[in-house]
């Protein structure tokens, strides 16, 4: 059983920060690419940024410059600066891991974590 724990959503100011943080636990065997997905009301869901198991990272044009990826053991995180209104959504923490050696690669998701940015 592998359990993804999200943190770090509220209501922010437009301009303000705020850090998301992703918790994997349970039986673990190797993490590859850890991601932050969103999706806002009406929309569909889309990627945010992502970080391989070697450290690079892709990020949406929408967010980049205000935003940062950073991964360590079994976490993930997402700092989020120079917040907007547009940026308001439900945060997702995706992350594609193994449970054993042999066994295939499988996709996580969190529970999702709401980000409100609003004055």
């Amino acid at each position: 059983q592998v359990q993804l724990v999200e943190s770090g959503g509220g209501l922010v100011q437009p301009g303000g920060s705020l850090r998301l943080s992703c918790a994997a636990s349970g039986s673990i065997f190797s993490i590859n690419a850890m991601g932050w997905y969103r999706q806002a009301p009406g929309k569909q869901r889309e990627l945010v940024a992502s970080i391989t198991s070697g450290g690079s990272t892709n990020y949406a044009d929408s967010v980049k410059g205000r935003f940062a990826i950073a991964r360590d053991m079994n976490r993930v995180y997402l700092q989020m600066n120079s917040l907007k209104p547009e940026d308001t959504a439900v945060y997702y923490c995706n992350v594609d891991l193994k449970v054993s050696a042999v066994a295939r690669y499988l996709e996580v998701w969190g529970q999702g974590t709401l980000v409100t940015v609003s004055s």
